[in-house]
């Protein structure tokens, strides 16, 4: 960084947004990507980031020529510092317009989807969709515990904890908790079920790193494996798991496992995966595969959808959503299989052609031994489910290498105040009329 004793300042014009939530301009010939800058403005911003030759990365110190989608921030947590809702300086309804054009921008840059295909889908032609209100919409979220004992949110790219509230949480969901101590530098999961009732989890902290001079991306890659490892858990509220519904089902979900934060999210994606498939898929499906599918959301809303399923294939590498599966498809006898391991491992594994495949992946996302693998399979068709906008449309791109093409898109926004955007995609084999 130039100038540790007086921090570079830049006047930069900011022009479209990155993925990422920042905004992308120029200053002294070098692209700046700017944190907290909206498209159409002109900012002064402070360089945090000069290592690299051909861009810097910025954050607003001052706003000159003001959008007119600049709104206060609703987010206390936000404005302290806090990484949560980095979007919170746009107007909700201009921050999904911004996601759409990020998506667009990296199907066509990262994706190489032919543009006309993109532009006959409901993302490029109705935009991303809300999925309700924009405050209050989380109903699982993670806390940081600082060394006093106090629980908060993770500072943006730091190590302090901000103990300002987020307005995230749906009401009540952390109620009381800032006025107790916890372990210092443990987790807590809070989580409110199916039926409102809050659950809340304190896990371990994460064992210190070995001093080194390991590169940030290293340091970064390291954290993650520790964070991963197990931790011992203490129930501090409610029960070790919660109970969540989607449809007329029901699952067990442990309070530390994945389940989506967005309260709307599971009945959205579970019918957009129905009505895809009711509409793209010539014949009812009798074998289906839910890659990636944790307790099994998306196999629940096959079995109960159109046609008569003979057999759903679950793969997923979590023991204990497995677990939740096999539970909550108890009734079902051999219709659903659970199958634990990493999915491009797995899918050798699975019999039968499979009418259906639905991927769900984590931000990684799929890759492209794994889409081999489902290509090889010739399915139907395919629904895939994207959380990073880069890596979806990497993987869309992967498919079309494979002879798939795009049929639909549909973008959401199930992660409101911030940058961070939901897509599904369909595709069909290439021979498909």
């Amino acid at each position: 960084m130039t100038g540790p004793e007086t921090p570079r300042r830049v006047e930069v014009g900011v022009d479209r947004p990155a993925n990422g939530g920042e905004a992308v301009g120029r200053a002294d010939g070098r692209v700046v990507f700017v944190r907290g800058a909206i498209p159409g403005e002109r900012v002064v911003a402070e360089i945090t980031d000069d290592r690299h030759d051909s861009y810097w990365r910025a954050h607003v110190v001052d706003v000159l020529d003001a959008s007119p989608h600049r709104v206060s921030s609703p987010c206390p947590a936000a404005s302290a510092g806090a990484g949560c809702c980095d979007l919170g300086h746009v107007d909700p309804d201009h921050a999904r317009d911004l996601k759409q054009d990020v998506l667009l921008d990296v199907l066509d840059r990262v994706g190489h989807l032919p543009r006309d295909v993109v532009e006959g889908t409901e993302l490029a032609t109705v935009g991303v969709r809300r999925l309700g209100a924009d405050t209050g919409w989380r109903i699982r979220t993670r806390l940081a515990v600082d060394g006093q004992g106090h629980p908060g949110q993770s500072a943006f790219r730091g190590r302090t904890i901000v103990t300002e509230p987020c307005v995230q949480p749906a009401a009540g969901m952390l109620d009381g908790l800032g006025d107790s101590r916890f372990t210092p530098h443990s987790e807590l999961a809070v989580v409110l079920d199916a039926d409102g009732a809050r659950h809340v989890t304190e896990l371990a902290p994460v064992e210190k790193p070995r001093r080194g001079s390991a590169d940030s991306r290293r340091r970064a890659q390291q954290n993650r494996v520790r964070r991963s490892r197990p931790r011992d858990r203490v129930v501090v509220e409610g029960g070790a798991n919660a109970v969540r519904r989607v449809g007329g089902r029901s699952w067990d979900i442990p309070v530390t496992g994945f389940w989506q934060a967005h309260r709307e999210a599971p009945r959205a994606y579970s019918e957009t995966v129905v009505d895809l498939v009711g509409a793209h898929l010539a014949t009812p499906p009798r074998v289906a595969w839910d890659l990636y599918g944790g307790a099994g959301v998306f196999a629940g809303a096959l079995l109960d959808g159109p046609g008569d399923l003979d057999t759903v294939h679950i793969v997923d590498s979590d023991q204990a959503a497995l677990a939740a599966a096999d539970h909550a498809f108890a009734g079902e006898g051999d219709r659903v299989r659970t199958h634990r391991g990493e999915v491009a491992a797995r899918i050798a594994d699975l019999s039968g052609r499979p009418d259906v495949v639905v991927l769900d992946p984590p931000r990684t996302g799929a890759g492209e031994r794994v889409i081999a693998a489902v290509a090889d399979a010739r399915p139907g068709i395919v629904v895939h489910v994207g959380c990073d906008a880069a890596r979806f449309a990497r993987d869309l791109g992967l498919f079309a290498e494979r002879g798939f093409r795009v049929v639909e898109i549909r973008g959401f926004d199930a992660f409101p105040l911030t940058h961070h955007v939901e897509a599904v995609a369909c595709l069909l084999p290439s021979a498909t009329g």
